[in-house]
């Protein structure tokens, strides 16, 4: 069973992001030192006045850092990007990487974003199956010609080859089941999102494990994501980080993501409750409790912990950070 660092890079109004960037190199070190097995790193455009540099090159940047951990996206926003573009950006970390790359991708959701890209919401799904197939034959094919609905490209090959036979896996996050089917037929896995309740999961991966026996097909693994803080004590773990989980959970409210909330509410519920059997929080005996009752429920084998959020101080952070590495340890 492994575990990984879900790196927050996004930070409030008027923090100073250069004082940041050293914190953020300071856990991924702690984290590869701690036993973790991976690094990802979200993806988005327009969302100030939160605070956010762009995951590609804050990856590249921290790969040193990352040295033999597997590190990706999670999640690309596919839609809004020319595959091309993500084929060769995708070759080239796992080149930088040695090999220890994976494309993370979704959808996305953010109707501010795809208008910007100039992007029809209702395109998504359709540009997505055909990036995802043009991007496997950019990685293994010498020459490409493809005429798709959405895009072209003729007798033509990429600049830089991944070292990675067939090239990086491509884990595909969903969240409603005809997305989550897709995942299991043009996916290399399934990447379950942080704020999946766990009764919803479990029906969900039924049904990815039954659309995964139908294609004939065998995931790399079983990740899921979720938001995790390990404190000291189980008595004050939530309330050490409460404001900071509230602050994300409502700007991805005010984003699109759940139904809409105000600020007494996530998602159509109190906050207290929207947390429970979504975060994993408490302390190293309550957190590893939670993480078996997970991995029973739904047989999930790598545990993606996000375990900062915009505000959350770095010393709780890198205390989070050591539990999680004994718990898996």
């Amino acid at each position: 069973m492994k575990v990984g660092l879900f790196l927050n890079t996004q930070f409030p109004e008027g923090d100073s992001l250069p004082a940041r960037l050293p914190e953020l190199a300071a856990q991924v070190r702690l984290a590869r030192a701690s036993g973790f097995s991976s690094l990802w790193f979200p993806d988005h455009y327009l969302i100030g006045p939160v605070q956010m540099p762009q995951p590609m090159p804050l990856m590249a940047w921290l790969l040193r850092e990352a040295e033999g951990m597997t590190i990706g996206p999670n999640i690309r926003i596919l839609p809004l990007l020319n595959p091309v573009m993500v084929a060769e950006e995708a070759a080239t970390m796992d080149l930088l990487s040695g090999g220890n790359y994976v494309l993370g991708a979704g959808l996305g959701y953010r109707e501010m974003e795809f208008t910007a890209f100039g992007i029809p919401l209702a395109e998504r799904a359709p540009r997505f199956s055909e990036q995802v197939a043009l991007i496997r034959r950019l990685w293994t094919e010498e020459k490409v010609t493809h005429k798709g609905r959405f895009y072209t490209v003729e007798d033509a090959s990429i600049s830089c080859r991944p070292v990675t036979p067939g090239g990086p896996p491509i884990y595909v996050a969903a969240q409603v089941e005809a997305a989550i089917r897709r995942a299991a037929r043009i996916g290399d896995a399934w990447l379950i999102v942080n704020s999946s309740a766990l009764d919803v999961v479990v029906p969900q991966m039924a049904a990815y494990r039954a659309a995964l026996a139908e294609a004939g097909r065998t995931p790399r693994e079983f990740p899921i994501a979720r938001e995790c803080y390990v404190g000291a004590s189980h008595a004050t773990a939530f309330e050490e980080c409460r404001a900071a989980l509230h602050y994300k959970y409502a700007a991805y409210a005010s984003w699109g993501l759940g139904r809409g909330s105000t600020d007494a509410e996530m998602f159509g519920m109190p906050f207290e409750q929207f947390v429970r059997d979504r975060f994993i929080i408490g302390d190293e005996v309550s957190v590893k409790e939670e993480i078996a009752r997970y991995r029973e429920a739904l047989g999930v084998d790598h545990f993606i912990m996000r375990l900062q959020w915009p505000g959350l101080p770095q010393e709780r952070v890198l205390g989070s950070i050591e539990r999680l590495g004994r718990i898996f340890g």
